[in-house]
């Protein structure tokens, strides 16, 4: 198992940027060595980041994300802490599924509004019937 990154190892694993990685080092959220100019990510570096990418997918800001971080470092994290973190994850899940519940109800609104669309559409493309001249004479 690798120990070392590049990060175009990790730009192209996670599919982002290198400007990303270096926005997220300017953070504090990942600590690559250097060699020269080079950036060398190691496993931890791979995890934070796996981390970073998945609390922003549920929505949690940066700060939020960093924090959480820090408690995760500390192998002895304190209840404290602990429970500050499992309040925070509690919260950010009732955000989700209240954002999950406005989104199937935005998708129910437009799928009737749809049908009623298509609907006047058949109508319209129907059309009244045309009786020939000949016929109405």
């Amino acid at each position: 198992m690798r120990t070392t990154f590049t990060i175009g190892d990790l730009a192209h694993e996670f599919g982002v940027t290198h400007r990303a990685l270096r926005f997220y080092e300017d953070k504090g959220l990942v600590a690559p060595a250097r060699r020269g100019q080079s950036r060398i990510y190691s496993r931890r570096d791979r995890a934070r980041l796996r981390s970073v990418l998945l609390g922003k997918r549920v929505g949690f800001s940066l700060a939020e994300i960093k924090e959480m971080l820090e408690v995760y470092d500390l192998k002895d994290a304190q209840p404290p802490q602990l429970r500050l973190a499992l309040q925070r994850f509690n919260e950010q899940i009732g955000a989700l599924r209240r954002q999950k519940q406005d989104i199937e109800q935005a998708i129910a609104d437009l799928t009737h509004t749809t049908e009623i669309v298509a609907g006047m559409l058949r109508e319209r493309q129907a059309g009244p019937l045309e009786i020939p001249r000949e016929a109405a004479e």
